[in-house]
């Protein structure tokens, strides 16, 4: 099953942790590589960068910046394969900005065909 884990922490934070904290994202993505559970992850540009788009009454609407104001931004994310939710909760834990932010992980719901 697959398992979308979302990365989250203060804007500009990582900046304090930045050369230890490559050294561990590199670890940890080649860590999860080699065991055959990551399917894709990358890092975001940060939210100056970010459009919100509503359609409401077929009138599109662009705003500068995230859907929400919060004082956690989503940095990133990992697509994790594992077996079960208890595998995907071990591996998120390993992520290096679970020490000092958050890391949610949710499900991917699968349609049926």
């Amino acid at each position: 099953m697959q398992y979308l884990a979302l990365i989250y922490s203060v804007e500009g934070l990582e900046s304090e942790y930045e050369g230890d904290m490559m050294a561990d994202y590199a670890a940890f993505s080649a860590a999860i590589t080699e065991a055959g559970v990551m399917v894709g992850g990358e890092a975001l540009m940060p939210t100056s960068t970010a459009s919100s788009i509503t359609v409401r009454n077929g009138k599109t609407t662009v705003t500068d910046g995230p859907f929400a104001e919060t004082k956690e931004i989503l940095g990133g994310y990992y697509l994790l394969e594992c077996k079960d939710l208890d595998e995907a909760i071990k591996w998120a834990a390993q992520i290096p900005t679970a020490k000092y932010g958050t890391v949610e992980v949710r499900p991917i719901m699968v349609f049926d065909q």
